[in-house]
């Protein structure tokens, strides 16, 4: 089972035990204050996720490691470039 297919199997389960909550599809007759809060829980749900989500790629962007060897290495590659092209008739 691939990741994605783990994801959407747990996102429908979750979806469902939602609807029969918010609906009361089995017939718990569940109190107001379950369903004041089961409503709006999709929409937190949501926004939760963006915030952990932006979060995550702010602290992956803050910590990123440079590499020292591979930037030098990638600079003498442009520059043998530059000068293979100005060999060639390329003016920069």
């Amino acid at each position: 089972m691939t990741k994605l297919m783990e994801w959407l199997s747990g996102l429908t389960v979750l979806g469902v035990l939602w609807a029969a909550v918010t609906f009361d599809l089995l017939g718990l007759d569940p109190p107001e204050a379950v369903l004041q809060v089961s409503w709006p829980l999709p929409v937190f749900l949501l926004v939760a996720l963006g915030c952990f989500s932006l979060g995550t790629v702010g602290y992956r962007v803050a910590t990123f490691n440079d590499c020292q060897t591979a930037a030098a290495e990638l600079q003498a590659q442009i520059r043998e470039a530059k000068t293979d092209l100005q060999r060639k008739g390329l003016r920069f």
